[in-house]
């Protein structure tokens, strides 16, 4: 494992999902790359015991996290708090690409 990483080096596509790379995952962190491509999505879902964000870095996206959807680009930070419902779709024509990042379930 590298300490240093480049992420969108590992982005990919996968036609039947979104694709997810894990880059570092211990009893007390996750982190990962999610890529959607157009059309795709993470339907709503929540970790009841676990904070979580996400953080573009390209393409675009529609998060929801609880009533509210804001569409968000490359640099935005999303934050999704425990307990609260949150998903993510890629209505655009490119790529969506994000880092997430979240503790693992005790």
């Amino acid at each position: 494992m590298s300490n240093f990483i480049k992420p969108l080096g590992h982005a990919a596509s996968r036609a039947e999902k979104p694709f997810k790379h894990t880059f570092f995952q211990s009893p007390r962190l996750l982190v990962g790359l999610n890529c959607l491509d157009a059309g795709q999505r993470q339907g709503l879902h929540e970790h009841v015991h676990q904070d979580k964000f996400y953080m573009v870095l390209e393409g675009q996206g529609a998060f929801t996290i609880g009533e509210r959807t804001v569409v968000c680009g490359p640099g935005e930070l999303i934050l999704a708090p425990a307990g609260i419902l949150h998903a993510v779709t890629n209505d655009g024509p490119a790529r969506l690409s994000f880092i997430t990042a979240l503790a693992p379930a005790t």
